[in-house]
């Protein structure tokens, strides 16, 4: 079960994750920058991209030390340019502090002062990978064994990674960093990892060192066999019984497979083939040359003397073919390899047509996904940069909040000083306030004992100011003239629809006004409210007021 070996697997490397450091294993690092790298930039163009894969890469020691390399041997410009390190692990609190590339000086404690120097900032007592460099590594979380491999990658490091698997799940991973790697790159391994039966993937370049090359094919060398009779016998009946499993393997393969003999005739071909091509079983024995096959999906004579003459596997990669009736092309990777004997005479070819169009699917998928990671890598940076604006705007307000809180204090001081004199205001109104209610208390009082000697009189009593406005008309006037106080208060008098004769008051109530005040009453004919005639006594006298001045004159008419 992969997934629960995998989670074994990740326990087990927790707690050996403490086990790394830059540059681990010095002589191998050195053999690595001395030989390997050169190859790698010679491999490219001056300006191409080159694309480096750091699998397990734990707390980021690896993926660093192989940028300080590579920046050492390009220079700091061209390297920002052209090489992007992929660096990736399972295990996301290491990839944090490997993202935040923030080291002890214990953990450096093995880089030369002058790559200190160079590679690093000090802050906070702790050593800062270069931020530019830093740049260049993209950090993402990663399982070798379920998720796709990163492509077209031009050197692999898995330094140690590797011994926690077993045998099983180890061929898967170096499968899929095969499929990873370009035709030319390198797989750099741990000290304490070796290829075991996976010769077919990967050449040793040092074993010392574990630097192995991507390869293409091998041939085995036939075994020599037994003189004893006894043994052959037993060796013959295993074989027989070889050959049949053999047989049956080829037969059931996934994979269509079609053997050629050396005169050129088709000797086998197993199921997918004869399925995949629509052979029949009299095409057995036929000369490839007479059939479809020797040109479709591609021309096959040529490859099989090719093989023959450079004795090695020949390999198409990416050939196009579109199967009779077919909605969609195929891609398929033909590999034509030469059979030989011991004495190395030609027996014939093997052909083998690998459907790869889900991979090269999975491998547009993965650098479709590579831009889309570069991309947001780049919008990340971009957003990095608007923080670092938003953060010194942010640094501004907060100084400009610091003032305008100053301000507000010594405002809020000036504040309460003026709540205090507001209080005392308040005080002193609520005094006076005290003191209106009392004086209107006693005007109250006066106006009610005013009223009452008002109503207490038996004449009615009209009081006018110097423009004859009525300012006082009591009960009796209302009884006796028919208006009440509201309709006659603030009238002129002259105006007043009464039964009074208001002619006959002019000339009293001008003496009256000007001061000449002689006391003289005199009678008049009236009529009152209820159109009765009457005969009424009048007499006018002067209101004066505290200036002794007149402001006034009061009318009183009694019915006779």
């Amino acid at each position: 079960d992969h997934g629960s070996a995998n989670v074994d697997i990740l326990n087990d490397k927790r707690k050996c994750n403490n086990v790394t450091a830059f540059f681990r294993d010095p002589a191998a690092w050195d053999y690595l920058r001395q030989e390997i790298v050169p190859q790698v930039l010679a491999a490219r163009a001056p300006d191409g991209p080159i694309r480096i894969w750091s699998a397990g890469c734990a707390s980021g020691e690896e993926p660093y030390s192989l940028a300080i390399a590579f920046s050492e041997a390009l220079g700091t410009d061209a390297y920002r340019a052209r090489v992007k390190i992929y660096a990736t692990d399972m295990d996301e609190d290491a990839l944090g502090q490997a993202r935040h590339a923030t080291y002890s000086h214990r953990q450096v404690a093995g880089l030369p002062p002058e790559l200190l120097d160079r590679y690093f900032d000090t802050s906070g007592g702790q050593l800062v990978f270069d931020k530019d460099l830093r740049r260049s590594v993209i950090f993402g979380r990663h399982d070798l064994l379920k998720d796709a491999p990163i492509s077209r990658v031009d050197l692999l490091s898995c330094r140690n990674t590797l011994m926690y698997f077993n045998a099983e799940t180890q061929g898967e991973v170096l499968n899929r960093f095969h499929f990873g790697l370009n035709d030319d790159g390198f797989l750099f391994l741990g000290k304490a990892e070796m290829l075991f039966m996976r010769g077919e993937l990967f050449t040793p370049i040092d074993l010392k060192r574990r630097i192995f090359a991507k390869a293409g094919s091998g041939t085995a060398r036939p075994r020599t066999g037994s003189t004893d009779p006894v043994r052959r016998e037993k060796a013959g009946q295993a074989t027989n019984h070889g050959s049949r499993l053999r047989e049956v393997v080829f037969e059931e393969g996934p994979i269509a497979q079609v053997i050629v003999d050396s005169a050129g005739k088709v000797t086998f071909a197993n199921a997918r083939a004869r399925q995949m091509f629509r052979l029949r079983a009299q095409d057995i024995g036929r000369l490839l040359q007479d059939m479809k096959l020797s040109y479709q999906p591609m021309e096959l004579r040529s490859k099989i003397d090719q093989a023959h003459a450079e004795r090695r596997m020949v390999e198409t990669k990416d050939v196009l073919w579109r199967p009779t009736g077919a909605v969609e092309p195929i891609f398929l990777d033909v590999q034509v390899a030469p059979l030989l004997d011991a004495q190395w005479h030609r027996l014939g070819a093997t052909i083998t047509f690998i459907d790869v169009s889900r991979f090269r699917q999975l491998q547009q998928d993965i650098e479709d996904s590579n831009r889309e990671l570069e991309t947001a890598y780049e919008e990340l940076q971009s957003t990095n940069e608007e923080l670092e604006t938003t953060n010194e705007e942010l640094q501004s307000a907060v100084e400009e909040l610091e003032t305008t809180n100053e301000e507000l204090q010594s405002t809020n001081e000036e504040l309460e000083t003026m709540n205090e004199e507001l209080q005392s205001t308040n005080e002193e109104l609520q005094t006076i306030n005290e003191e209106l209610q009392l004086r209107g208390g006693e005007l109250n009082s006066v106006n009610g004992f005013l009223s009452s000697i008002l109503a207490s009189l038996r004449g009615s009593v009209i009081v006018v100011d110097r423009d004859l406005q009525v300012q006082v008309w009591n009960h009796k006037a209302e009884d006796t003239w028919g208006l009440r106080p509201e309709e006659a208060r603030h009238k002129h008098l002259f105006s007043l629809d009464i039964g009074l004769p208001l002619e006959a008051l002019k000339v009293p109530l001008r003496a009256c006004l000007a001061g000449d005040f002689t006391g003289e009453q005199f009678t008049v004919e009236a009529t009152n409210r209820r159109g009765k005639p009457i005969q009424c006594r009048v007499g006018c006298t002067p209101l004066v007021g505290s200036d002794s001045q007149v402001i006034g004159a009061i009318l009183l008419t009694e019915e006779i």
